[in-house]
């Protein structure tokens, strides 16, 4: 993970309305994991108990995923997605004590706009109780 763009520069993309425009256009395309992730993180934010600076990252890391000028395009088929949610598990590897049982539920209820059963079983082991022993 050493090999992360400087994502943090991103911070300034990001709002809720890019955030949810992205989301709904890219959702098939990116797969159940990076939008399982992303929807994490996003309701992550709405906790008042998160820290500043953890939201500063999730802030970071959320307006690189919906920044068009990101280190690889995400018109790139495979690879284009691949940076934004490589970025994306970097940030749930540093927040996932504060992601609540209620944000993941939320998250999951949301896949449905997008995903059939089948697919959402897959974005479960996300992460399993450590994040450190069981990654995508």
């Amino acid at each position: 993970m050493n090999n992360l763009p400087d994502f943090m520069k991103y911070k300034d993309t990001f709002s809720t309305h890019g955030f949810v425009e992205k989301i709904s256009r890219i959702a098939k395309r990116a797969g159940v994991k990076l939008v399982y992730a992303a929807l994490i993180l996003f309701y992550t934010l709405e906790n008042e108990k998160v820290s500043i600076k953890d939201k500063a990252i999730i802030i970071g890391a959320l307006g690189y995923l919906i920044s068009p000028l990101d280190v690889i395009p995400d018109a790139i088929p495979i690879a284009g997605l691949g940076d934004d949610l490589a970025v994306l598990i970097y940030v749930l590897h540093k927040v996932w004590g504060e992601v609540s049982e209620e944000v993941k539920a939320k998250a999951r209820a949301k896949l449905n706009t997008w995903f059939d059963a089948d697919e959402i079983i897959a974005a479960e082991d996300i992460f399993k109780d450590d994040p450190n022993t069981n990654p995508i």
